[in-house]
């Protein structure tokens, strides 16, 4: 937040005096959506089109240009063609108009030319302080005040439902289609804003400009790439503090969508793994379906995120069928629905409700209000779960008011914990009464699992770390022996001696030992041939350094070659790969997961944001299933956890280093419980 939020923030969503600059006078040209939706939707304040030629453009006085426009102006969009936007960013930035949304597109999403374009744009902007949507934006809404300046065809709607959810989008064409879908649930909405390209304005900052806004319960999120993470770590902070959820949806989880993503908006794509890392570090709730991002909201507004989670519901329902389709789609989501415990069972056999299994089935029993409402107070009066899951059949489609009924009498009897409901027909009017009683219900099993879960992994926003400087000379172009020397920097020493060609061996070296080349080329040396181990005298240390040395010249003849290294053999009870990397689209993060040769086959890791403290080095190793072989797992031996710990703090140290783009370890073994743990290999790739 910056002295200029709050006159950004009028300009945007409160501004008096709009101008258009290409407005149309054709009502059936794109460009002319904005006025006429300005005019349909009760914006209040001045419209002002700009036009070269025509006196009036649909019924408004028009003027020639920005500059001809008397007095202040607080917004311009900007809908002309792509050629002709760069002509007028001086005169808007000369008018000194505070903000500018530009509709075209053709900028860094369209190659080098583009990128070159946009980058003037915004240089030009910076220069007179004038703040860029776009280029590629819809535009930007205020529903509660009828403020429709954008171009999305969903304001065709005869009218626009407002509400207390905040949606921020990358995508244009999403802000129609989640606002249409919400407004046929019942869900209205605040604030609704494109932000395309984000040459400029992220996604982060429009975002944050809303945490103050009294017309905000919660902000959601639709993203394509992540741009500015400082802004979205602001922005979560900021909000947590206010008491008001951020709720992501992501593109990226699979390379296809991240390809699509940076192919829309020219953004650089991170990977979806260090993206989740980012979002759960700040507490940005992400959901994966989406009816779960405008269906969630009601279940987090006014609360916290929980303590302790158990992961786990009770699920009462009045459909065999829909109740069993809950509870599969929650365990698919690592959620279980637990059987009442000693306290709710108590309630249920008082009430003579049946109490068997996972799911409490009222089907038979009767599904009365009055039953529905003690089965929830039963279930709510559990001590190992988070929440109620409440399952409705066909009263749901039929008799809506009955349906919810038991829902409104248990939450006004007093609970404890979030009650929620999944509605297994098409049942419009029972979602709407929930919605309007900001009950959170859900119309497919799998947006219901989604949000739960969701639910069960918010947490606050980690506190911002400071990061002590590491003293290291790294050179350009490193070797694996430059590597492990920046790793003893961060207190990960290893007993491995460099050797340089026709170097004599050191007498007292404790055979056998591991031989690998020494090259900045060669990140796998296995694959050329460039690691022989158990080698158990000099004679044969000294015939494979020959060996090895023609092997790989002749399998990487442009690989340089510095040497070689010299390491004892060790055993450890398991392995694993320990790495550091700067992601293109969140900043450093730290990597743990089963490590060796198969790592890269088996992808049994965990991303954290760097840098990580203790309690989350653990963490890390309770999310990695080969981890939890070396803590005792069926009487095993157990590894030396606690140096894994410390290396892991260790490496994610790396993000005070600017000059790191990636560091691994791998194999990084383990040894047993109190004899710490071995660089095997390791490799360091300087920033650009």
């Amino acid at each position: 937040m910056t002295k200029d939020t709050p006159v950004l923030h009028r300009a945007l969503f409160e501004p008096r005096r709009i101008a258009l600059i290409g407005a149309s006078t054709d009502p059936s040209r794109i460009t002319a959506r904005v006025q006429l939706y300005l005019q349909k939707h009760g914006y209040r304040g001045e419209i002002l089109p700009v036009h070269p030629r025509e006196r009036a453009v649909l019924g408004l006085p028009a003027y020639p240009s920005v500059s001809d426009i008397p007095g202040e102006v607080d917004l311009a969009y900007i809908l002309l063609n792509t050629p002709h936007v760069e002509g007028v960013i001086d005169a808007v930035a000369a008018k000194g108009i505070p903000a500018a949304c530009i509709l075209a597109d053709g900028f860094a999403e369209a190659g080098p030319e583009g990128q070159a374009l946009q980058a003037r744009l915004l240089a030009t902007a910076r220069r007179a302080g004038l703040r860029l949507l776009g280029p590629n934006s819809m535009g930007v809404m205020n529903l509660n005040a009828g403020m429709a300046c954008t171009v999305n065809a969903a304001c065709e709607a005869p009218t626009l439902l407002p509400g207390r959810l905040a949606l921020v989008s990358q995508s244009g064409s999403m802000m129609g289609a989640i606002m249409a879908r919400g407004a046929a649930r019942g869900i209205g909405f605040s604030h609704i804003v494109g932000t395309g390209n984000e040459a400029d304005l992220t996604a982060g900052e429009i975002a944050g400009l809303l945490v103050d806004d009294p017309q905000v319960d919660a902000i959601l999120l639709f993203l394509e790439a992540i741009r500015g993470p400082q802004h979205f770590a602001s922005l979560a902070r900021r909000a947590h503090a206010a008491g008001k959820p951020v709720i992501a949806y992501k593109l990226g989880r699979s390379p296809y969508g991240a390809e699509l993503a940076t192919s829309h908006t020219g953004a650089l794509a991170g990977s979806d793994a260090a993206a989740e890392a980012f979002f759960a570090a700040l507490g940005i709730l992400r959901v994966t379906t989406l009816e779960a991002l405008f269906e969630l909201p009601p279940l987090v507004i006014g609360r916290r995120p929980p303590a302790h989670a158990h992961r786990a519901v009770g699920v009462t329902t009045t459909t065999g069928g829909g109740g069993a389709m809950a509870v599969d789609c929650l365990g698919v989501a690592g959620i279980e629905a637990k059987r009442p415990d000693a306290r709710a069972t108590a309630l249920l056999e008082a009430a003579k409700l049946p109490h068997h299994g996972r799911l409490l089935d009222l089907t038979l029993a009767g599904a009365r209000p009055e039953r529905v409402a003690t089965a929830i107070s039963a279930l709510d009066a559990a001590d190992d779960t988070d929440l109620v899951l409440s399952v409705i059949g066909s009263s749901a489609q039929f008799k809506p008011q009955d349906a919810v009924a038991g829902i409104f009498r248990a939450r006004e009897a007093g609970l404890r914990k979030p009650v929620a409901a999944f509605l297994v027909p098409q049942a419009d009017a029972s979602l709407k009464l929930l919605a309007e009683a900001g009950i959170p219900a859900f119309r497919t099993p799998e947006a219901a699992a989604d949000a739960i879960r969701a639910y069960c992994d918010w947490r606050a926003p980690r506190p911002e770390a400071a990061i002590p400087a590491i003293a290291h000379d790294l050179p350009a172009r490193p070797d694996e022996a430059d590597a492990r020397g920046l790793f003893a920097a961060l207190g990960l020493a290893s007993d491995a001696i460099r050797l340089g060609d026709g170097e004599a061996l050191p007498a007292g070296l404790a055979y056998p030992v591991a031989l690998k080349i020494l090259s900045p080329d060669l990140a796998h040396k296995t694959e050329v041939g460039g690691v022989a181990l158990n080698i158990p005298d000099v004679a044969a240390l000294t015939a494979a350094m020959a060996a090895m040395r023609a092997r790989v010249a002749q399998a990487a003849p442009q690989a340089t070659l510095t040497g070689f290294l010299v390491q004892p053999m060790a055993k450890g009870l398991g392995e694993a790969i320990l790495g550091f990397r700067r992601d293109p689209e969140v900043g450093p993060v730290v990597l743990l997961g089963t490590g060796g040769i198969a790592a890269e086959l088996h992808r049994d890791v965990t991303l954290a944001l760097a840098p990580v403290n203790e309690a989350e080095a653990r963490a890390m190793i309770g999310r990695v299933k080969g981890m939890q072989l070396l803590a005792g797992w069926r009487g095993l031996p157990q590894g030396d956890l606690d140096a894994l710990v410390r290396a892991i703090i260790a490496v994610s140290r790396l993000a005070a280093r600017a000059d790191v783009a990636e560091a691994e370890i791998n194999p990084l073994i383990i040894r047993p419980a109190g004899q710490g743990v071995v660089v095997a290999d390791a490799w360091v790739v300087p920033s650009p």
